[in-house]
């Protein structure tokens, strides 16, 4: 054995380094392994970090072309450089990993470079050399979904690590499916000049969420110029000299057609990595869908094996990893660590943000639970109309006998950062009065939040 350890992770991304680190302020001898040549996994590296970076870059320039004027601010002569605008974005995830790299110093986490592997009960090889482990934790993440008959080159046909480093704007951008990934970085291009097209095979997008608000949010992003093909299949992309054409068929069958882009972004989903971890071969159970089984604790079929993130079941977030590797950590010290999923939120970031936690109305429905809603538009918000941002609303939904919040859902300017309150509410128990009873600071757009928890009772004050 090279060395012998409390703990090693298996992955460096949001919920691996998190649990290292937290692993080590609770006094266990930590080492986490990353394949990478930097900390941070997917999400600071090639994921979340940089296109939100992209995603705020495009944002100011959409202000200053198509905004500022509404705001007697004039500019002349505007330009786009592409080139300053991607170094920055690299900027921002060299500054993000190697900020990771400290927390690993300040914590003394031990960085275990290379690819790891598990060789047995308790032992860990990373290149080469095996490592003593009293507890594993798998945290590899996941990647993207392949689409057959899509062939990825990240040139012409990218996924979401070649869609964030174009060097130039495409003249048509088509989108393969219409979630999170594919929206958000649709919004970036769009913004910076190109056509957008998101080929989607369901009848909506945003699969998921509350169905008004992504009825809301289709119309929005139709305004601001994507166009979407929904209930559409992709069967083929044939790359050629002047971009790709894409054969596109009716989701239900039926006649093809052709469509040709200067880029592709093929974003149907995200599937968990567990390629050459040996984790079969020692005995971890997997799922039909390639997932490391675990039970309520994050154990694994094998004693002293734990796994969390993308490569288990639920919501492929960087916040649900983060809260994972929290409690497998406090779990392993012999703490009670606990995630509470119905308070885990999701957010899409583009303008207007979308931002939802807990039960959707169809879930409610569909599970026979009696329910309250309360909606309150931007339009009457006074901190959104100085803003110029009135698009979208708050909705909540309430328990009808006990007005326990169950779920809300936001569209509009923030969002992801106004959902926080409600995260918190659904945490600990609070009903649609007692966010409603909350003296909330005038003018802010957090009223809107206020004013949609009166709503559910009837008695919003402002519209």
């Amino acid at each position: 054995m090279a060395e012998n350890y409390d703990v090693i992770v298996i992955g460096a991304g949001p919920g691996g380094y998190v649990c290292a680190i937290r692993a080590a302020q609770l006094g266990l001898k930590t080492a986490c392994v990353e394949m990478r040549e930097t900390l941070g996994g997917t999400c600071l590296n090639i994921g979340c970090i940089p296109s939100k970076a992209l995603l705020q870059s495009s944002e100011l320039f959409e202000e200053a072309n198509h905004k500022f004027a509404d705001h007697g601010i004039g500019v002349a002569g505007l330009t786009l450089d592409l080139a300053r605008m991607q170094a920055r974005r690299a900027e921002v995830v060299t500054a993000n990993v190697k900020g990771i790299e400290f927390l690993f110093r300040k914590n003394k986490v031990t960085w275990l470079k290379g690819r790891g592997r598990i060789a047995g009960p308790g032992q860990v090889e990373v290149n080469g050399e095996t490592y003593g482990a009293k507890n594993i934790v798998i945290a590899t993440g996941s990647e993207s979904t392949p689409l057959r008959g899509v062939e990825v080159d990240e040139k012409r046909i990218v996924t979401s690590t070649g869609g964030l480093e174009l060097d130039k704007v495409p003249g048509h951008l088509v989108v393969i499916g219409g979630g999170v990934i594919g929206l958000e970085l649709g919004s970036v291009w769009r913004r910076l000049g190109a056509e957008v097209t998101v080929v989607e095979f369901l009848d909506h997008i945003v699969p998921g969420t509350d169905r008004e608000v992504g009825k809301t949010f289709e119309r929005i992003l139709g305004k601001q110029g994507l166009k979407f093909r929904l209930k559409t299949k992709v069967t083929a992309a044939e790359k050629g000299e002047d971009g790709v054409t894409l054969t596109l068929e009716p989701a239900a069958g039926g006649e093809a057609e052709t469509l040709k882009a200067d880029v592709v972004l093929l974003s149907i989903g995200r599937r968990a990595f567990a390629d050459g971890l040996g984790a079969a071969e020692a005995g971890v159970a997997l799922d039909e869908r390639g997932r490391v089984k675990t039970d309520a604790h994050y154990a694994t079929s094998v004693p002293g094996i734990y796994a969390i993130g993308d490569v288990i079941a639920g919501p492929m977030l960087a916040h649900k990893a983060e809260e994972e590797g929290v409690a497998v950590a406090e779990i392993i010290a012999g703490q009670a660590g606990h995630v509470n999923y119905d308070a885990i939120p999701a957010v899409v970031y583009t303008w207007p943000e979308v931002a939802s936690v807990g039960q959707t109305e169809e879930q409610l429905k569909e599970k026979g639970v009696a329910y309250k809603v309360g909606k309150f538009p931007f339009t009457a918000n006074g901190r959104a109309r100085a803003m110029g941002d009135t698009d979208g609303f708050v909705k909540i939904l309430a328990d009808a006998k006990t007005d326990r919040v169950l779920g809300a859902h936001i569209i509009g300017p923030d969002a992801g950062t106004l959902i926080a309150e409600l995260v918190m509410a659904i945490e600990f128990g609070a009903s649609s009065e007692d966010v409603a009873r909350t003296c909330h600071a005038h003018p802010s757009l957090n009223e809107a939040v206020k004013e949609a928890a009166l709503a559910v009772e009837g008695r919003a004050l402002h519209i």
